[in-house]
């Protein structure tokens, strides 16, 4: 059974056959019901679907002091940045912070955002690539405010934090245009969603053609070594590879180094991001900045009032605009 928006305490008492108090006392404090009472309970809130979160309001008048973090994949320090960032203003009032990593899997976002739901946080900062529309409208039923990282739309009690992919790629694309380069590659990882899809097109659109993808590798340093063995395969080469991630982007120029192809002297690479890595490097890595730490104070914003207390997100886009940060990994491409 679908669960119902009027769905009450006394809907699940009906189902389980007791009493309003007794589904209360179930739920909160389960030593002081029989075991066979409390399973009748927990059945019927199986049955009918009926979240924690909704518990929560109907017996305790409110939600958990408590934010909930999805992200994709906690190795890359990318996420990890905007989950410090959203940690720091929770503790900063008082919250704790509830972290789960999806590994880019929508069966296992999907089950999450569940669970998530269930546990009634003040709210919900989502990170991910895989968003899928049936987990968007999850989220909004579930009426827990909720901020959204470039995958979707604004809408009931969800906000959307997007970054304008398509500035970034042209802005970078002109760079590398200037320092003489004509042939580009791209090395990115799940391309069929959200915004490394859109780095990618957008490339494709400023170059005006269909790119050779480095093998929709992993996003990990090794995937990035493995897009490096796609590119130098190709004939004739990539002068310029752009990397969907900075995380990809270092495991490529690791290969590279390896194979002895000189960056940039025979090949520039480009990140994406400009996580703490990329200064610290050799060489130093160009790439896109992305201002992790102001994504997670900006979504905290829409979740916390000043005063920390719950507030409620609404239907507002954030735009981020990305700038490009020149280091040493990109230069001209070598004359023959």
């Amino acid at each position: 059974m679908a669960q119902s928006e009027a769905l009450t305490l006394a809907d699940v008492a009906k189902a389980a056959g007791v009493s309003p108090a007794t589904v209360s006392r179930a739920l909160n404090e389960p030593s002081l019901v029989k075991a066979a009472t409390r399973q009748r309970v927990m059945e019927a809130v199986e049955e009918l679907r009926y979240r924690p979160n909704r518990m929560a309001r109907d017996l305790a008048g409110g939600r958990s002091r408590s934010v909930g973090v999805i992200v994709s994949n906690l190795a890359n320090p990318f996420f990890l940045d905007i989950f410090h960032s959203v940690e720091y203003e929770a503790k900063r009032h008082g919250y704790e912070v509830l972290v789960e990593n999806t590994g880019y899997d929508p069966r296992r976002l999907a089950a999450v955002i569940d669970a998530m739901l269930g546990r009634a946080p003040a709210g919900i900062v989502v990170v991910v690539s895989e968003m899928e529309d049936a987990m968007m409208q999850e989220l909004v039923e579930g009426e827990i405010p909720t901020v959204i990282y470039d995958v979707g739309s604004p809408g009931p009690n969800i906000a959307n934090i997007r970054v304008d992919e398509e500035q970034g790629i042209k802005t970078v694309t002109r760079y590398l245009k200037s320092l003489g380069h004509k042939r580009f590659g791209f090395v990115g990882h799940h391309t069929q969603y959200g915004s490394l899809r859109r780095r990618r097109e957008a490339l494709e659109a400023q170059l005006g053609k269909k790119l050779t993808v480095g093998a929709d590798v992993e996003d990990s340093l090794e995937g990035g070594r493995a897009g490096a063995r796609a590119m130098l395969a190709l004939d004739p080469r990539p002068t310029a590879i752009l990397c969907g991630n900075d995380h990809i982007a270092i495991g490529a120029m690791r290969e590279l180094r390896v194979r002895g192809v000189d960056v940039p002297g025979e090949m520039s690479v480009v990140g994406f991001d400009n996580i703490l890595w990329a200064e610290y490097v050799h060489p130093a890595l160009t790439t896109v900045n992305i201002p992790r730490p102001s994504i997670g104070r900006m979504a905290m914003e829409r979740i916390l009032t000043p005063e920390g207390t719950p507030s409620s997100a609404t239907a507002e886009e954030i735009l981020v605009q990305p700038d490009l940060v020149i280091r040493e990994s990109s230069g001209p491409p070598k004359k023959k």
